[in-house]
């Protein structure tokens, strides 16, 4: 039985895959929606034994080694760093899934957990298993960053049910900052409604496009994250009103006092007199 070992890994937010491919002498223009295939003849001078190993990076940070250990794999790492600057400092894997292809001619074909099995090996089959792992691993990087959002989101709720708001515009901009990116990352960049071309002209590639990405949840993971962002987006909706109502009660004061000293003065000014 021949065994295919996938192992993704989300490594930032961002790849220059045009940068690499000409490094490489791959001259072709890469889109942001297309990956970028380095096998045996690339790698050779990166990893010690190439032979069975090949790695597929994506434009929206995730990169899919195939058959690769794990010192093999922070090589390739460090190789890429020397050519893209957005890699050069991932001195880790943090965000990572793995999967993995079974050919044997007495299997079934079938789509589990932890493996997809298969009579045969088709052309496609690597694509599909690594772009849907990239888009996994990239889903986790975000859905964290927007958990951690979220429990600074209840310190500020928290300080609010105090009669406390201590966040200034400045404040409140970044964080719609941080909201917002985490809706573009994931429509945009990690490209989540988006199907591999190959998907378009061949039946069995979509198919299992589909049930793969059933199987790691893609959409609904999606649809936690959208809703997550809504939540927040509305949560600093409140906290900018309440910050402005808070500076126009300020002004207001301010318009008062200065009111009231004019009239002191005035009043001052006429005794005086």
């Amino acid at each position: 039985m021949a065994t295919a070992r996938f192992k993704a890994a989300a490594l930032t937010s961002e790849i220059d895959l045009n940068a690499i491919a000409a490094h490489f002498g791959i001259r072709r223009k890469y889109r942001w929606e297309d990956s970028l295939a380095l096998g045996e003849s690339a790698l050779q001078g990166v990893v010690l034994e190439p032979a069975g190993k090949s790695v597929r990076l994506f434009s929206f940070g995730s990169v899919v080694f195939v058959n690769c250990q794990h010192h093999e794999i922070m090589d390739v790492i460090r190789y890429l760093g020397q050519v893209d600057s957005g890699l050069a400092g991932v001195g880790g894997l943090t965000y990572t899934d793995d999967y993995r292809i079974e050919v044997s001619a007495e299997e079934e074909p079938s789509v589990n957990n932890g493996c997809l099995a298969v009579s045969r090996e088709e052309g496609y089959q690597r694509e599909m298993v690594a772009t849907v792992l990239a888009k996994s691993v990239a889903l986790e990087r975000t859905e964290l960053g927007t958990n951690a959002l979220l429990d600074e989101i209840e310190d500020v709720v928290a300080l609010l049910g105090q009669g406390r708001l201590t966040m200034s515009d400045e404040q409140l901009a970044r964080m719609s900052a941080r909201i917002l990116g985490f809706r573009l990352s994931t429509l945009s960049y990690i490209m989540l409604l988006d199907k591999p071309d190959i998907t378009w002209v061949n039946e069995g590639a979509a198919e299992l496009y589909n049930e793969l990405g059933a199987l790691f949840e893609l959409a609904d993971r999606y649809e936690s994250i959208r809703h997550k962002t809504e939540a927040l987006m509305d949560i600093t909706t409140v906290f900018a009103g309440l910050s402005h109502a808070k500076r126009g009660n300020r002004l207001e004061w301010a318009v008062i006092i200065l009111i009231a000293i004019e009239i002191v003065l005035s009043v001052a000014d006429m005794v005086l007199r």
